[in-house]
């Protein structure tokens, strides 16, 4: 069977079929030139599927108890749980994989052909050990920190946390340039356009009352929609410069971390995908004026973990980075050290008119 870099979402496995350095017509989504692999003669992806595939357990293999809700088709999870494929139906996801993987469905067809299961998702000593939530959901977690255990929660295991923290470093360097805004009745100067200090910092989706944290976002226009600006409205816009190279978590890409990572523990990974998807769109969760500040406190929880992870004394993290939802194409920073950027400039615009978009819900 020969397919492409075209027919995946996976940068690894891109990576691989790239090295090969054959490039022609692909069989499979029909992209007319692009980095070919073949399974008639090629054998590289074998190992990285294989061990991706052997979390998984055949439903005859999986305790009777096993809730059938939690059973899938592996073609099924290698879609839609990996996001492996670009675009492939599961008939073409289901000759891929048993193609590159020949022997294993010789040895074991009834993983690609009937239901499976991840067998650890029942054995508590597995998840109390491996799962950020340990035994717990992600709605047991958010109600004990709102009303029983605001600091000193036993619902989250923080060392699993870190892991996947370190998966998701990212690096900005000196000089690097963000923006923030304010609404406002007249000009601020570039002292005025920062984060507000400690005795006026309010709760922030980052940041507790009375911590001061810096929000920027990556372009202008994601910064006037954050603020939300109305028709009519003033606003000054801030341009930072970054002082020093710093390391950021990007929480916008927590739960879309490659399962061929040399390094990663799929199976572990696997349990807490949901869980890290869970708070990707926490992060990102757009509040309204009248929501109540406790709606912030579950990533206020996560951010404050961060904050505190160190190694030989020094912060590890300057901040983390998470998706815009009232901007498509920006993210926005919260910086947990201010001073690590400074406002250089700041423009005054005047808002002409808005665009609405409606949904009916």
């Amino acid at each position: 069977m020969i397919f492409c870099t075209k027919c995946f979402n996976d940068s690894e496995i891109e990576g691989v079929i790239r090295g090969l350095s054959k490039k022609g017509k692909c069989e499979t989504c029909g992209y007319e030139d692009s980095f070919l692999y073949d399974t008639g003669i090629n054998t590289t992806l074998t190992d990285y599927f294989d061990s991706l595939i052997s979390i998984y357990t055949p439903i005859d293999l999986l305790p009777e108890n096993y809730p059938k809700s939690d059973l899938k088709l592996l073609k099924e999870e290698l879609i839609n749980t990996w996001d492996i494929f670009n675009g492939l139906s599961g008939a073409q996801a289901y000759d891929l994989i048993t193609n590159i993987c020949k022997d294993k469905y010789k040895e074991l067809p009834q993983l690609f052909d009937g239901l499976i299961g991840i067998e650890e998702y029942q054995d508590k000593n597995y998840l109390e050990a491996n799962s950020i939530l340990r035994t717990n959901r992600w709605e047991d977690f958010v109600s004990d920190l709102k009303t029983k255990n605001r600091f000193h929660t036993n619902h989250i295991n923080t060392k699993i946390l870190e892991i996947f923290c370190s998966y998701r470093r990212k690096s900005y360097k000196k000089g690097e340039i963000f923006y923030r805004g304010r609404i406002s009745s007249e000009t601020y100067g570039v002292n005025e356009m920062g984060a507000p200090p400690s005795d006026k910092a309010a709760a922030g989706r980052a940041n507790s009352f009375g911590i001061s944290c810096l929000y920027l976002a990556s372009d202008m226009e994601t910064t006037i929609h954050e603020i939300r600006a109305g028709a009519f409205d003033c606003i000054s816009i801030g341009k930072f410069v970054l002082q020093n190279d710093i390391i950021v978590v990007d929480l916008k890409s927590i739960d879309k971390i490659s399962p061929f990572w040399t390094d990663l523990d799929c199976k572990q990974y696997a349990i807490n995908k949901e869980v890290l998807r869970k708070i990707n769109k926490e992060m990102a969760k757009p509040l309204r004026r009248n929501d109540s500040p406790l709606e912030y406190i579950p990533t206020q929880y996560i951010s404050e973990f961060i904050k505190s992870i160190e190694h030989n004394g020094i912060m590890e993290y300057s901040g983390i980075e998470y998706d815009s939802t009232v901007s498509q194409d920006g993210y926005n920073l919260a910086i947990f050290t201010p001073e690590l950027f400074e406002c250089v400039s700041v423009d005054t615009y005047k808002i002409e008119a808005l665009n609405y978009r409606k949904k009916r819900i």
